[in-house]
């Protein structure tokens, strides 16, 4: 598995605007994409600061959705929340346990 980090910042206020977002416009559309089994939409509301973690089966399924138009027009719906530029981050995920296992 691969985890997908994309680190944005934000005014504090407008946090709950970008999670709405990433709610109802984001996981819908990755729930399309070839490999996605999860996201997240992590903040730290004083800060400004959220992590938008998505979960691939591989680092090629993460790849394949970074270069897609779908991830462009995604990202472009965010742009005037954003107070810096966003960045990735990815990671191969070593262990992985749910509150079931």
């Amino acid at each position: 598995m691969f985890a997908r980090f994309t680190i944005i910042h934000t005014e504090a206020e407008k946090i709950d605007e970008a999670a709405g977002l990433f709610k109802e416009s984001v996981v819908p559309a990755f729930k399309t994409q070839k490999g996605f089994n999860a996201a997240y939409f992590i903040s730290e509301r004083k800060a400004g600061k959220s992590i938008c973690v998505s979960i691939w089966d591989s680092e090629e399924d993460a790849v394949c959705n970074e270069k897609s138009q779908l991830y462009q027009d995604q990202l472009i719906k965010f742009m005037d929340l954003f107070t810096d530029p966003p960045y990735r981050e990815g990671y191969e995920v070593i262990v992985m346990s749910l509150k079931e296992d």
